[in-house]
């Protein structure tokens, strides 16, 4: 496992639309512990491929389903392969920043909850709900995939506290 570098603003990756992964093989494997090891690294509280220049629809979230990292905050990172969103409910208008984006942060509006099905390691389809900070989490970790940074939906900046 590794530690990658992020890549930032200035790379037009970032802007590219994410392939679907085919197969889930030792490669996809090594992508999700290398982005792991990176996002621990960086403080992240989510990652996506493009992020760390891998073109693959795949995304990790650690963040609460709650609005705080509470004592009861399971710190289970969901790998996400093959993403997609189902159904979004509620709005919130939140400050977020993006490690992509250092030294910005702004509000953004983000689903208040939603379902999403994904692909873990194992090639197991799963549905989960989330709610909170996991949701907004999920969303704009989703967006990368599509190429939309943050930036493109802010409301307005803000100081960097996220």
């Amino acid at each position: 496992m590794a530690i990658k570098n992020i890549r930032t603003v200035e790379d037009n990756i970032l802007k590219k639309v994410s392939k679907p992964v085919k197969e889930i093989n030792d490669k996809i494997i090594t992508l999700l512990d290398d982005m792991t090891d990176t996002m621990i690294d960086r403080n992240g509280v989510g990652l996506a491929a493009v992020q760390v220049g891998a073109l693959r629809r795949v995304a990790i979230i650690d963040a609460p389903n709650t609005e705080e990292f509470g004592e009861d905050y399971d710190d289970e990172i969901i790998e996400m392969i093959n993403p997609e969103i189902l159904e979004i409910n509620g709005q919130v208008i939140k400050n977020e920043g993006c490690l992509s984006i250092p030294g910005k942060a702004g509000t953004v509006s983000r689903p208040e909850n939603l379902k999403v099905k994904f692909l873990n390691r194992d090639g197991e389809s799963v549905i989960i709900e989330a709610t909170g900070y996991r949701a907004r989490a999920i969303s704009h970790e989703l967006d990368h995939l599509d190429g939309i940074l943050f930036t493109d939906k802010v409301i307005e900046f803000t100081d960097n506290e996220k």
